[in-house]
């Protein structure tokens, strides 16, 4: 009786200690003060690629924290349409120029739901807005007239910028050099879905809407109708480290 009773104290003893180490676990893996991700954007406004970005985060108190983000983000026009000229060389009909957008955020996010250690999924509601700086650099075309290739802003008055004269679009970032700049802001809220199984490390997706403003309308597709106003929806992959 007293071998049982013995060994049931024991028993009793190391249930105690593993549960209270488990906890210990659980609230060092939750108790990191900072944050660090970058990401890949992918949004109803860009490409296959629509942006990068990257973001610091700090524990201001409890489930809350603060955030500062920069983003550099390619935004096209909703008509734009890549096509292939005669010549074989691909390039988009009717565009004239490139809109980067720089955006710089601030933001507020709050923990919703809290995953275990190791496992499970953290969701997180976030909002964030600053100002935005938009880089308008032309957009070159090559067109070929008398067997010489000329590389050019495309125009829609110029009556050799058409299907039976272009070749193709011109070199990335020709003409960045005789880019105009545009202030504008954006603000955007959304969700963080984090799938990391380690403390030190940050992997999963945001999802959410933004909208962004520019005082005049940015002239992308000449023969279109243009904006100043562009929401979209995005998803955004990321993956970083925090303590």
């Amino acid at each position: 009786m007293k071998g049982t009773t013995f060994y049931l104290y024991l028993f009793l003893l190391l249930g105690l200690s593993s549960a209270a180490f488990a906890q210990q676990r659980e609230e060092e893996e939750d108790n990191y003060t900072r944050e660090f991700v970058w990401g890949i954007n992918k949004n109803t406004n860009g490409g296959y690629i629509g942006g990068i970005n990257a973001k610091f985060t700090r524990r201001l108190q409890g489930e809350t924290f603060r955030s500062l983000g920069i983003e550099i983000a390619n935004v096209k026009h909703p008509e734009e349409a890549r096509v292939t000229s005669i010549y074989g060389g691909g390039y988009i009909m009717g565009k004239s120029n490139y809109l980067y957008s720089v955006r710089f955020s601030y933001g507020l996010e709050r923990l919703l739901f809290r995953k275990a250690p190791q496992q499970g999924v953290q969701v997180s509601m976030l909002a964030s807005a600053g100002p935005t700086l938009g880089i308008i650099a032309p957009y070159y075309i090559e067109y070929g007239t008398g067997g010489l290739v000329t590389s050019e802003q495309y125009d829609p008055a110029n009556s050799y910028h058409t299907q039976n004269y272009i070749h193709g679009s011109g070199r990335p970032l020709e003409g960045i050099t005789e880019s105009s700049f545009t202030a504008g802001l954006h603000i955007r809220s959304g969700l963080s879905f984090e799938f990391g199984t380690f403390k030190s490390n940050v992997s999963g997706l945001e999802i959410g809407l933004m909208l962004e403003a520019f005082p005049s309308e940015v002239v992308l597709l000449p023969r279109s109708e243009n904006r100043s106003i562009f929401p979209s929806a995005y998803v955004t992959l990321f993956h970083g480290s925090r303590r």
